[in-house]
Parts: structure tokens; sequence; C-alpha cells
């Protein structure tokens, strides 16, 4: 961890201990929450091992105003992984990825044969405000696009389909300039530096409401490549209908594109049902062409090139929900399937049991995982 990110840690960890005493007078709020998640599958990669993984996460979160046009965002993670995991060949590799952000803001406090001791900031981000203008800088989401499962727009904080913690986003380091004209259009910039200069990122956005249909139109420069795209969203009757579409150049002159069609339906017993069409032009039409060492590294989201995703939700109890998350690659019929129950033990503590079951022929996207099974205590704060 670099000395510039550990004053960083430092400074996030006094500015939340000051605003607990502050927070009356300056309208700072702490809030946040303690996680433990337990996992038991087998690993994907070099090899294959069965293992067992204890998460302990705490996030604590301090966000307000510091004074008038100067709002905060300051989420710090403090993590403590117990298990076997840590000592897979998998683990060791994952570790020593390179982190996507542009600023080093984790560090590693104990390490040992079956303990890993972890930090972060997970957000850092302030906020300018004078009149119409914002001027956000720092790790911040930025959270473009329509899509549950994929969205080619979300360009700068792209979306795992079979993520496990899937209210975990990860933050981009970057400077945020929003204008909004009237209630519902606005346009915005970003630029998102990189160690390597020709891998910086640059967007812009607009995005407005016309006849009660929401919409966005996006240029960038994302690592080298040239992307513009645009979504929508609307009511068809009772339903909601979504769609983007991208197109993309890389430097060596080829395009791609990607498109996303979803709709939601809400019913009065409290069944949520969703489902997504993808077109992923940068994937690969044959499972031989799969390019697994890309995804296992971060730097893409899915191997393929046309999917479908489908979400129900339904509230058996006022404190019991039922969720599932279905991802069919159509090319190589893999499958993805998550069942989950989550039970609300009291106010503010939830219990969560699920799996993420995988399935497909030899070769394809989702027959390589492991099925994984997993129990989750969270108390909010």
């Amino acid at each position: 961890m670099s000395r510039p990110a550990r004053a960083l840690l430092a400074a996030g960890l006094a500015a939340f201990s000051a605003g607990v005493l502050a927070e009356p007078e300056t309208g700072l709020n702490l809030s946040g929450y303690v996680k433990t998640l337990f996992i038991g599958s087998r690993t994907v990669f070099p090899v294959e091992q069965r293992y067992a993984l204890d998460l302990n996460r705490l996030r604590l979160e301090f966000k307000g105003n510091l004074a008038a046009g100067v709002a905060i965002d300051l989420q710090y993670d403090n993590e403590i992984l117990l298990g076997n995991y840590l000592r897979t060949a998998q683990f060791g590799l994952q570790k020593d990825q390179p982190k996507p952000q542009y600023w080093d803001l984790d560090g590693t406090y104990a390490e040992g044969g079956s303990y890993y001791g972890r930090h972060r900031l997970y957000r850092a981000s302030v906020t300018l405000a004078a009149g119409e203008t914002d001027v956000r800088l720092g790790r911040q989401r930025i959270a473009w696009g329509t899509g549950r499962f994929w969205s080619p727009l979300d360009i700068l904080n792209p979306l795992s389909a079979i993520q496990l913690e899937r209210e975990e986003r990860i933050g981009v380091d970057a400077v945020l300039v929003e204008r909004r004209f009237g209630a519902l259009s606005r346009l915005s910039g970003v630029y998102a530096p990189s160690h390597a200069a020709l891998d910086a990122s640059t967007a812009l956005r607009w995005h407005a409401n016309r006849a009660g249909v929401d919409y966005s139109l996006v240029v960038a420069r994302l690592v080298g490549e040239a992307v513009a795209g645009a979504d929508i969203a609307t009511q068809l009757g009772d339903a909601g209908l979504r769609a983007e579409l991208t197109t993309a150049r890389r430097e060596d002159g080829s395009r791609y594109r990607r498109t996303l069609v979803g709709l939601d339906y809400a019913f009065p017993n409290t069944l949520t049902l969703s489902g997504e069409l993808y077109y992923n032009g940068a994937g690969a039409s044959d499972r031989s062409a799969y390019d697994f060492a890309a995804l296992f590294a971060g730097r893409i989201q899915s191997v393929g090139r046309r999917y479908f995703g489908a979400y129900a939700g339904y509230e058996i109890t006022p404190l019991l929900k039922w969720t599932n998350h279905l991802v069919v690659n159509l090319a190589d019929r893999s499958r993805y399937f998550s069942p989950v129950l989550t039970y609300s033990l009291r106010t503010n503590v939830d219990l969560t049991v699920g799996a993420q079951l995988f399935s497909g022929p030899r070769g394809s996207e989702y027959a390589l995982f492991h099925n994984t099974y997993y129990a989750q205590v969270q108390w909010y704060f």
C-alpha cells in the first residue's frame, strides 16, 4: 500500500471519528453494516480445490455536508477472511491482481495461513455544488444505463451477471461534472485517469425525458476504444420497457456493438419479474475462442455473444423474501441459476441463504464454474 493511500485511509478514519462528534452541527451521518458471509465451493483455476471461506466485513459510511455546497461520501471497509480458501492457488492469484482503480486505497494489515486482514476506501469523494452545477472528485459509482444483468452503457462500472454480492459495485476514480437543465435533464462529463496515459477514459452523457420516455445519449473514449450509445426507459401499460445500444471502434479500426432489451413487471401480490436479452458483439460466437483469461482478470464480464437473463422475486411473508436469478448463454446453452431466501431476524438484521448453480456442456461458459453454497448474516446500523 502506498504512502498516499495510507494517509487517505488514516484521514478517512479520522473523519469518521470527527463526524460522530460533529453530526448534530454539520448534518453528517454515520451508518454502515457488519456482515458475515460463509461460502463453500471449489476453485476454478489453476487447479480444482474444495474450499470454505468466511468473509467478515465492517463498512462505515460517512456522508453529509461539510458546508454549504460541499458534501462528502466516505465508505471504509475492514475485512477479515478466514478459511482454507486462503491457501488455494486461486486466492494467491486473485489477491495479487492489479486493482482497476487509479489510486491505491487498499491495504493488507494481517496475513497468515488461514487468515487475511485487509482494509480499503470503498468510496471516497467530495462534491462541490454551485447553482445547477455539481463537481464530484474521487472514488465513486457512476451508474449509467438501465440493465440489471448487463449494461452496454455502464461503461465505467461494468456489471457481472453472476456476481455473488450483487449489491456490491466497483467504483471508479474520476472527476464527474454535471449541469442540470430543468428537473429531468442534465449533461454529465467524466474524466477517469489511468497510469497508462492512453488508457485514460473520458465520457459525455446527455440525459432527458420527452413524452414520458427517459433517454440518454453517450459518447466516450475508453482504453483506446471510441464508444457511442443510447438508452431509453418507458412504460408499456403496467410494464417497464428498457433498451440500450452501443457501438465501439477499436484502435485497429474494427467495430462491434452491444444491445440490451429488458422488460419488468410487478404484480399486486409482490411478485416481481424481469427479463433481459443481451447481445455482446465483443464476445466469441465459438466456445473455442472464449477469452477466459480476460474474464478471470476482470477485463471483461462475458465471453459469449448472446444471453438471456431473468429475475423473479416474491415476498412469501413480510419477513421472508425469495429471489431468483437465471442467466443463459444462448449459444452454448450453459446456465447459471441462483435461488436466495432472505429472512429478517429482527429490525436491521437479515439472514440470507442461497446457492449459485452452474451447468452446461463441456467447454461451455458456465460449465467452467462450480456450484457455490452460502449463508450470510448482515446487521445494518
